[in-house]
């Protein structure tokens, strides 16, 4: 099974506003940058975005650790989706997931792989966790661009 780094991140010009989000891929020494944007969104759903992709994007079952600045993705999908699936897609205080329709896909994903999910902290100097982030303001501008 092949072993793959994703570093993923989303940015969001007001919140809610356009966003985007970046992706950077590496498999040994193959490395695949991939990023997108949408008009009307949230950071968290362009978080939770960069982190499908990154998983979409594998053709095959592997082994990844994804990393990511936001502690919403990771706590997401280590802590709460078991309970919000065992609620019927609610919260402890019973009110609607927000995003579900991205947190069912991203379960989705990451159950085609062995992922193990790593925070790190944005803007901190990290080399890849910048690159997602120049990566996801890229898809930002793109995407304002052809507005």
């Amino acid at each position: 099974m092949k072993d793959v780094e994703a570093f993923t991140d989303g940015a969001c010009r007001g919140n809610p506003g356009p966003g985007g989000w970046g992706v950077l891929l590496r498999a040994g020494t193959r490395v695949k940058e991939l990023c997108g944007g949408e008009l009307a969104t949230t950071n968290n759903r362009m978080e939770l975005t960069a982190a499908i992709e990154a998983l979409t994007a594998l053709k095959e079952r592997c082994r990844v650790a994804v990393y990511t600045d936001s502690t919403y993705v990771r706590s997401g999908i280590t802590e709460w989706l078991a309970g919000w699936r065992a609620r019927g897609w609610r919260t402890a205080d019973k009110k609607p997931v927000k995003n579900q329709d991205l947190w069912q896909a991203l379960a989705a994903q990451a159950e085609r792989h062995e992922v193990s999910w790593h925070w790190v902290k944005g803007h901190s100097g990290h080399p890849e966790n910048d690159r997602a982030d120049e990566l996801a303001n890229q898809g930002l501008e793109a995407r304002l661009s052809q507005a």
